[in-house]
């Protein structure tokens, strides 16, 4: 059964830059929630709570449940703004999401056993992580939070590919379905190309006489 990540939220009607910041600044956040049959909704929201989801993987990729005054809605994080500088969260967008209508999302990779593998446990080998997080598609009741890749496997000299991801099922990643060339590496392990020592001074082809000795051997 997958977890239920609730969180809480109140309407408001004060709209504008300057009730924004009002919000701010009596330790709430602004919002929106949009989507779906509805209207767009402002709402708010107590800072520190959405905080602490923030600092989750899940925040940014599972099923959330808005509390909206006793009211639970299904929806996504679509956009979180912050601070430049400072740990403050400014603004978030939540999108409702139908049970019945596919939906994309992005979701976050999980590697394991990397160290494990022929490729982790041989020498000057590194292995790239080309992607971190995949964009699928599907019912919001089959997205999962993330997806594992076990790399206990892989070899030096391998290439992982995205159609080569074990997705749960109802799951697809919708860049298949685009042709062989939307078909990328996500992981792939190779030696360290070792760069070539610059030359010794006053070793370079040819090495050339200096200008002034040049004059010297001219005057002989």
């Amino acid at each position: 059964m997958a977890t239920e990540h609730v969180i809480p939220a109140k309407r408001r009607s004060d709209e504008g830059k300057g009730a924004s910041r009002r919000l701010r600044r009596s330790g709430m956040l602004p919002a929106v929630v949009y989507g779906g049959k509805e209207e767009p909704q402002s709402i708010q929201m107590e800072h520190n709570t959405v905080w602490l989801a923030s600092q989750n993987e899940w925040f940014y990729s599972a099923i959330l449940d808005l509390d909206l005054e006793g009211k639970r809605q299904k929806v996504l994080l679509r956009d979180l703004q912050r601070h430049p500088f400072k740990p403050v969260l400014l603004h978030v967008d939540f999108q409702r999401v139908s049970e019945n209508e596919a939906l994309r999302a992005r979701v976050p990779l999980h590697f394991i056993d990397q160290a494990k593998s022929p490729a982790g446990k041989t020498s000057g080998v590194v292995i790239s992580h080309h992607l971190t997080e995949v964009e699928v598609s599907c019912l919001p009741k089959d997205l999962p939070e993330y997806i594992e890749l076990d790399l206990s496997g892989l070899k030096v000299g391998d290439i992982i590919h995205l159609s080569e991801l074990k997705l749960p099922a109802g799951v697809e990643i919708p860049d298949l379905k685009l042709g062989k060339d939307h078909d990328v590496a996500v992981v792939a392990a190779a030696f360290v190309k070792e760069e070539a020592e610059p030359e010794a001074e006053g070793e370079a082809a040819g090495a050339e006489v200096p200008a002034t000795k040049q004059g010297t051997e001219e005057k002989k």
